[in-house]
């Protein structure tokens, strides 16, 4: 099956986990804004999405009509339709201590690790631009780090070590211990690496 496919069957169950959930209901259990026609306001890194009832349907609150890419449509879904939604905890937790992420360890190194090292390990300044530019929140860790919040009850920090002649730059993504009881895996692997490339993106 392409993979296409594979985000379109999972929206498709996203959808139907929470379909028969009153609006509010979710609005309470996930953090996001309950607005008026039926509209869950869900912000997601630079964006804000509208997720309107009964179809659940998103839309782009800025750019109507703009496509939303299936990834991120998926992630919002398996969200705010996790079994359990517990408060934040405040304690960090590396990505191999979530629950199954052994399996996509490799994965998450490439698609987060690898480019945050690559293009901030030299560039302090360029890393600070676009974490301002996110709403990101210096924190005390590293040479250079900040925190963002994903999703409402699921906050990221993004650190990095400056290389020098000796030493390569060294960096991590690690998460409130939250989101093991939230996220699969798959999906804390995939927001870590769509957090650092929408840095990248606003470091420009």
């Amino acid at each position: 099956m392409a993979r296409i496919d594979d985000y379109l069957e999972a929206r498709r169950l996203g959808i139907a986990k929470i379909a028969g959930r009153p609006l509010a209901e979710i609005a309470q259990r996930s953090g996001y804004r309950l607005a008026e026609g039926n509209c869950l306001v869900t912000p997601f890194f630079n964006r804000i999405y509208h997720l309107r009832a009964p179809q659940f349907v998103f839309d782009d609150a800025d750019e109507p009509g703009k496509q939303i890419p299936l990834q991120e449509q998926v992630l919002l879904l398996h969200y705010i339709g996790a079994d359990a939604l517990p408060a934040p905890t405040g304690r960090w937790i590396a990505y191999r201590e979530i629950p199954g992420a052994a399996f996509y360890m490799a994965a998450f190194t490439k698609r987060a690790i690898d480019p945050l090292k690559k293009v901030f390990g030299a560039n302090l300044d360029g890393l600070a631009l676009a974490a301002g530019r996110l709403n990101g929140q210096p924190v005390a860790a590293g040479d250079a780090a900040f925190q963002f919040a994903v999703f409402p009850k699921i906050d990221v920090q993004v650190i990095l070590w400056q290389g020098d002649e000796e030493f390569g730059a060294e960096a991590n993504v690690v998460f409130d211990a939250v989101a093991g009881q939230i996220l699969l895996p798959e999906d804390a692997a995939w927001a870590a690496s769509l957090l650092v490339y929408r840095l990248m993106a606003l470091s420009r």
